[in-house]
C-alpha cells in the first residue's frame, strides 16, 4: 500500500478535523483550543505530545535518535469575517481560517497517524511541529510562532524540515516546490509627510504635504524601475495614503504605509536605504517626514536537495504531470526561520475549490478538501525518504 493510499483511507477524518478547526478559529498565540485538540488526537494515537511550546504550540515525536526530520504546520487564523455560506463556517465573529492553516493542522495530524501506524519505519525521529502564530509578528518581543519555536530549541538536532501550504488558486492535487528562494522577506514602512496646512484657495500661504507626497510616491515607484537592476526580484508597494478631511483645506500632513518584498539580503538593505532617500525629498522641498521601517520574516529558502526529493515523491505518488518546480512568489512565511536551522523546503499544494477567485486572506477563501490526503501522503513519504537519505 502506498503512502497516498494510506492517507486516502483517512480522508473522512482529515475533513472532520479540518472543519472543526475551521469552525473554531483562533488568532496567533491564542490557539489554546486548537492545541488542546491536537494534543488529544496525538495522545489517542499513542503519541506523547508536549504542549506549551512557543506558548501555544505542540511538539510530538515518532521514533527517536538520529537522523531526525521535522514536519511543520501552522495553526492560527486571521481577523477576517467569513462570507462563505457553508456548514463549517466560522462560528467566531470576526475570525476566520482564511489562509488554510486549518488544513495544514489536519494534514499534520494525518501524517502522524499514517507514520505512527506503519509496521516498519526507518531508524530515527520524525518531529511534528504544530506552530502557533505564523500570521502574527509580536511587537513586544519581536517573535512570531516560528521564530519562538526556534528560540525555544524545538528544532534542535533536525537534519531536515519540511512544510506544506495549500494554494487556493492552483489546480487541486498539484504540487510545486521551488529550488532556492521561494517566498520573500516582507518588510513594512509607516511614514508621515509633514507640511503646513492652509486654505485650498491660497496654497502659497502654506506647504502642501499632498504635493510633497506626490514627489515621494514618484520616487518610491522609481526604486524598482530606475534605481535597481530590472532583473532583480523585488517590489515596493504603497498600501495606504491618508490626508485631509475637506475639499478646500490643505492638511498639515499625509500618512502612508507600504511594503517592501525582497529575496537577497543585499537588495533588502539597499532598498531600505532608497526608501529613506525617497522620503527625504520632503525635506528637500521644505517639509519634513518621519519613517518607521519594520523588518519582517527572512526570505524562505528551499534547499534544492530537499525540494528535489519532494518533487520526486510527488511525481511517484501523483504522476509527473502533477509535480513541478513552480515560480517564486513575493508573499512571506515564517517557516523561513526554520529553514535557517535545518535544510528544508515548503511545498505548495493545489487546492482550488471552484471557478470563483478565492484568494488567501479574503472573506471567501476556501479549499477543495480532496487535497488533504494528497498533502498527507506527500509529506509522510517525503519524511521517510529523508530519514533514509540521512541514515546513509
Amino acid at each position: 500500500m502506498t503512502m497516498l493510499e494510506r492517507a486516502q483511507a483517512l480522508e473522512s477524518q482529515l475533513v472532520a478535523w479540518r472543519r472543526d478547526f475551521h469552525m473554531h478559529p483562533e488568532l496567533g498565540f491564542e490557539e489554546r483550543r486548537t492545541a488542546g485538540l491536537v494534543a488529544a488526537a496525538l495522545r489517542e494515537m499513542g503519541i506523547e505530545a508536549e504542549v506549551g511550546v512557543a506558548e501555544t504550540g505542540v511538539v510530538a515525536r515518532i521514533g527517536e535518535g538520529s537522523p531526525a526530520v521535522g514536519i511543520r504546520a501552522d495553526m492560527d487564523a486571521l481577523p477576517i469575517q467569513e462570507a462563505n455560506d457553508v456548514p463549517y463556517k466560522s462560528q467566531t465573529p470576526g475570525l476566520m481560517h482564511a489562509c488554510g492553516h486549518d488544513a495544514h493542522t489536519s494534514m499534520l495530524l494525518g501524517v502522524a497517524k499514517v507514520l505512527n501506524d506503519l509496521p516498519e519505519r526507518p531508524a530515527g525521529e520524525i518531529r511534528l511541529l504544530f506552530q502557533p502564530s505564523e500570521e502574527k509578528w509580536r511587537e513586544s518581543d519581536g517573535h512570531s510562532g516560528g521564530s519562538l519555536m526556534v528560540a525555544e530549541k524545538a528544532l534542535d538536532g533536525l537534519d531536515a524540515v519540511i512544510a506544506c501550504h495549500v494554494s487556493s488558486g492552483a489546480p487541486m492535487g498539484t504540487v510545486e516546490v521551488c529550488d532556492g528562494f521561494s517566498l520573500a522577506a516582507p518588510d513594512v514602512f509607516e511614514a508621515t509627510i509633514i507640511g503646513e496646512g492652509t486654505h485650498g484657495a491660497a496654497p502659497h500661504n502654506g506647504l502642501d504635504p499632498i504635493w510633497l507626497a506626490a514627489q515621494v510616491i514618484n520616487a518610491l515607484q522609481a526604486i524598482r524601475s530606475r534605481r535597481r537592476n530590472p532583473t532583480e526580484r523585488s517590489v515596493v508597494s504603497l498600501g495606504s495614503i491618508h490626508a485631509g478631511i475637506a475639499p478646500n483645506v490643505i492638511p498639515n500632513e499625509v500618512k502612508l504605509t507600504g511594503t517592501i518584498r525582497t529575496f537577497e539580503k543585499n537588495a533588502r538593505q539597499e532598498i531600505h536605504r532608497l526608501v529613506e532617500e525617497a522620503f527625504a525629498l520632503a525635506r528637500h522641498f521644505g517639509g519634513d517626514y518621519t519613517l518607521k521601517l519594520s523588518t519582517g520574516y527572512p526570505a524562505l529558502y528551499n534547499d534544492p536537495g530537499v525540494a528535489a526529493l519532494i518533487r520526486d515523491v510527488s511525481a511517484d505518488l501523483l504522476g509527473a504531470d502533477r509535480s513541478g518546480e513552480g515560480e517564486p512568489i513575493m508573499a512571506g512565511e515564517d517557516f523561513a526561520f526554520m529553514t535557517q536551522q535545518a535544510p528544508g523546503a515548503m511545498l505548495r499544494l493545489g487546492a482550488q475549490l471552484d471557478e470563483l477567485n478565492r484568494p488567501h486572506h479574503s472573506p471567501i477563501f476556501d479549499i477543495h478538501e480532496g487535497c488533504l490526503p494528497i498533502g498527507v501522503g506527500v509529506m509522510a513519504e517525503s519524511a521517510l525518504r529523508l530519514l533514509r537519505q540521512h541514515s546513509g
